[in-house]
């Protein structure tokens, strides 16, 4: 039965994702007519802060912007300022820069399984609640996600805002004993993160499906986090078993993604050629399955979400918890063999010498595509900084999402939705996209206005 009326619900602060952010819900008679995600964190001026900076800067400066995923401003930032200057970086100090970034996923993505995620599955507002009755769960996610504070630690100097990282490479690389205890850690962390996809596939999923475009970086033959170009899979692509997947340089990113100011929030809005989008790890296993390392291939598709070599993609939001938790395996498993084969640099970093010049890069953070953009002058100053994070790219599939989920509540079978029902699958809505609010500019005290 539907929930007929008007009624207009205001939630104010979102429990359990990054940062502050409310929602504003307008139903009239029945219908959704409005959902946003109204993110009201104060604007941070990265991008002013920027200019006028050496070009050596960007990957401290920016670093700042997130807590839990620091290393993806990072890198990213070091292949824009890198590519500006005409420098590839290669051979080891890659492998090592990719080590860094694995050990950021496993963290960030362990966090948000086991203490943001999971608890709505179980009904409990925390991850404390949540312990009482998983408590073996969530320490093994705990486990997993110090496994990957410690290669942060270990390359980065910290585990939070790294300070070993610049263009070009490190300050200083690790010597092979070194590595060693971190691949100790890691087999133990591969086994927990194994066990955490079985855990996870057993959830009780909603029906859900994501039809827009999906956008992720692909390079043939790598589960692409920190190489490739930007692709693009069609709407409603893989839903019956065909998959469309083409190419978006990341040149021609800004030509494609535009953003714009909306009034209800301090982030920016992005659509693809006019449409809303998504990225993140949904569009991650749709356009980059298939390259998964083998053991997470394996498990991917004994938790039911199916081969993408073969057209199977996942749409499911809801189910996106079972996709992080094989990215976690995948890292893990790729760590252990980065490690295995790893043999030093002669030098901790190559040269980048400055040139008047502009540079682009896009990598995987954790949450989706992270964009950045450059441009300097002969002697390295930057003249112009643009950085377009994945929350703010998913923003307005969000708020489409939000609109369908609540409308499918409400003209479903059973009893009306009340407003504490609604506020609490909107919150669930939201952190399937594990929404990192700080990096697009924090939801749920609830006020209801009735017509």
């Amino acid at each position: 039965m539907s929930h007929r009326g008007s009624r207009v619900l205001r939630l104010d602060a979102l429990a359990r994702v990054e940062g502050e952010a409310g929602l504003h819900l307008t139903v009239h008679d029945g219908t959704v007519a409005e959902a946003r995600l109204r993110i009201y964190e104060p604007p941070r001026f990265f991008e002013a802060f920027l200019v006028g900076r050496g070009h050596g800067e960007p990957p401290d400066i920016t670093s700042r912007i997130c807590g839990i995923c620091p290393v993806a401003y990072q890198m990213t930032a070091c292949q824009a300022v890198e590519r500006a200057c005409g420098v590839t970086v290669g051979g080891p100090l890659a492998e090592l820069r990719r080590l860094l970034y694995y050990g950021e996923w496993i963290e960030s993505q362990s966090l948000h399984i086991h203490l943001l995620h999971a608890p709505d599955f179980f009904g409990h507002p925390s991850a404390v609640e949540l312990a009482r009755d998983e408590r073996g769960a969530v320490e093994r996610g705990l486990r997993i996600k110090q496994a990957g504070n410690a290669i942060m630690e270990q390359l980065g100097g910290r585990a939070i805002h790294p300070i070993n990282v610049r263009i070009g490479g490190f300050y200083r690389a690790p010597a092979p004993a070194e590595l060693v205890p971190l691949a100790e850690r890691l087999r133990r962390a591969h086994d927990d993160a194994l066990e955490t996809v079985r855990w996870v596939s057993g959830f009780d999923f909603p029906d859900a499906a994501y039809d827009g475009p999906l956008l992720a970086m692909r390079d043939p033959g790598r589960y692409a986090i920190d190489s490739g170009t930007p692709a693009v899979m069609a709407a409603g692509a893989g839903s019956n078993g065909a998959t469309s997947v083409g190419a978006l340089p990341v040149e021609e990113f800004e030509h494609h993604v535009v953003e714009r100011q909306v009034p209800h929030s301090t982030a920016l809005v992005s659509e693809l050629d006019g449409h809303h989008y998504l990225t993140g790890s949904l569009a991650r296993y749709a356009i980059s399955g298939q390259w998964l390392h083998p053991s997470a291939l394996e498990a991917a598709r004994e938790a039911g979400l199916g081969d993408p070599a073969t057209g199977a993609v996942c749409r499911n939001p809801f189910r996106s918890i079972i996709v992080r938790a094989v990215e976690v395996a995948h890292a893990v498993a790729e760590a252990l063999r980065i490690i295995d084969a790893y043999e030093p640099p002669s030098r901790p970093y190559v040269e980048v010498p400055p040139r008047p010049a502009t540079g682009c890069a896009a990598t995987e953070a954790p949450r989706g595509l992270l964009y950045h953009r450059y441009a300097m002058d002969a002697d390295g100053t930057l003249t112009l900084a643009r950085i377009v994070p994945p929350t703010a790219q998913n923003q307005a599939a969000i708020e489409d999402d939000l609109r369908r989920q609540v409308q499918s509540r409400l003209d479903g079978p059973g009893e009306p939705a009340d407003d504490e029902e609604l506020t609490a699958l909107c919150e669930r809505a939201v952190r399937n996209h594990d929404p990192c609010i700080s990096c697009s500019a924090h939801f749920l005290d609830l006020t209801v206005e009735r017509g």
